[in-house]
């Protein structure tokens, strides 16, 4: 028998009558997480078949822009982390990084 797992990650969104989002909150059994509240998510999925992203940019009218900064930067230096541990081309990790610290720098972001 196999020992396959699965397993689920739930996102929920409320809207406004103009269908802006009021309220995201997500789940994660697995990572004991349940309807944990959220200003903000990106969701990337790729379509093999298509060969293109399929994307879901959501945020609250309650997310301020400091903050949405602050998503961005760190997000950019995730997927820079990811894109190393993917292809071990260090080299553009490095080009992604230094392009996170001018982001960090232009928004004034960058930690004292």
């Amino acid at each position: 028998m196999s020992q396959y797992k699965k397993s689920e990650i739930n996102i929920e969104v409320v809207t406004d009558e103009n269908h802006v989002p009021e309220n995201i909150t997500w789940s994660a059994e697995d990572g004991n997480v349940y309807k944990e509240e959220a200003k903000a998510l990106m969701l990337s999925v790729w379509d093999s078949k298509e060969q293109e992203t399929l994307r879901i940019d959501l945020w609250t009218k309650e997310m301020p822009v400091d903050e949405m900064k602050k998503f961005f930067h760190q997000t950019l230096v995730s997927m820079s982390d990811t894109y190393f541990r993917a292809t071990q081309d260090d080299k553009m990790r490095d080009t992604m990084k230094d392009f996170c610290d001018y982001f960090a720098e232009k928004t004034e972001i960058k930690k004292q």
